[in-house]
């Protein structure tokens, strides 16, 4: 019998290393996303843009995050929600995901609405959403500030099987990704996430050449993470975005908060978040 278990256990391997070297199409729907923009009754109204996480659809949309909404919208602040993957209208796969699309869906909603002050848009997103913000807000300068929760300083692979494509796309070219070496299966497979992005942040080399060039970024950015994440290493990921703007003696003003807590921890400490719009986008 054990022989058996050994077959199987070689040919899991081989079919996986198939799949990891064949490269998946472009979903149809590449290039679309779900938009839901909520307004208030005031006029010239700055708009926060609200992504989600690696688990797809449009979060800020849901029911869930209903009294976050509104308090930003009492607040003074539109808000529009986009779902980017998993949701009706974008492809079902976080796979190589046009930030020029989104800029484009973006900018042209906000021109459409004349209560929407187009000079202050501020793009905010959680986990693979906060890695999204940052890649677009560094190379958008119309957006005009960050909140990046429980976010990375690097791209990562697309969220598929084989994970040999990166999960960003701008100007038609994939963007620079740390790889999922063949080890972070393991770990991938029992559900341990931490471990596997610790596994790929282990390459320098790559880490070096998929940093986010934060510095680009035309406005102030606020970032919070909790420090008992058990999803990727967030902190530790997060102070290099802070050094990485030090050392760019990045003009704007940026900071850093570290909560008790797990990945979930910012979305529900909100109160920063809110000090730090009415602060840098209130007029």
């Amino acid at each position: 019998m054990r022989w058996m278990y050994v077959l199987a256990g070689v040919a899991t391997v081989v079919l996986l290393v198939v799949v990891a070297m064949r490269t998946p199409s472009l979903s149809a729907r590449h290039g679309k996303v779900d938009a839901h923009l909520f307004l208030n009754n005031g006029n010239q109204q700055p708009l926060v843009v609200a992504f989600g996480g690696g688990s797809g659809g449009n979060d800020w949309e849901r029911r869930y995050l209903k009294r976050k909404r509104d308090s930003l919208l009492a607040r003074g602040f539109a808000l529009l929600a986009i779902g980017y993957f998993k949701s009706e209208q974008s492809p079902a796969a976080l796979d190589r995901i046009s930030l020029n699309a989104i800029a484009d869906t973006i900018m042209a909603i906000a021109s459409r609405h004349p209560q929407v002050d187009t000079s202050r848009i501020i793009l905010m997103g959680g986990s693979k959403g906060g890695e999204l913000v940052l890649n677009l807000a560094s190379r958008f300068p119309q957006f005009k500030g960050v909140v990046a929760l429980s976010t990375s300083h690097v791209s990562f692979p697309a969220l598929t099987i084989a994970a040999n494509t990166s999960s960003w796309q701008y100007n038609g070219q994939e963007v620079t990704y740390v790889p999922a070496p063949f080890k972070t299966i393991v770990p991938a497979l029992k559900g341990d996430l931490y471990t596997a992005f610790s596994m790929m942040l282990e390459n320098e080399a790559a880490v070096q050449k998929a940093e986010i060039e934060v510095e680009k970024i035309n406005g102030p950015i606020l970032i919070v993470s909790g420090k008992d994440d058990d999803q990727w290493p967030a902190t530790q990921m997060s102070n290099e975005i802070v050094k990485r703007l030090a050392r760019n003696n990045f003009k704007y003003r940026y900071r850093h908060i570290v909560l008790e807590g797990g990945h979930a921890a910012p979305i529900h400490h909100m109160d920063s978040v809110f000090t730090f719009l009415d602060e840098e986008f209130k007029k």
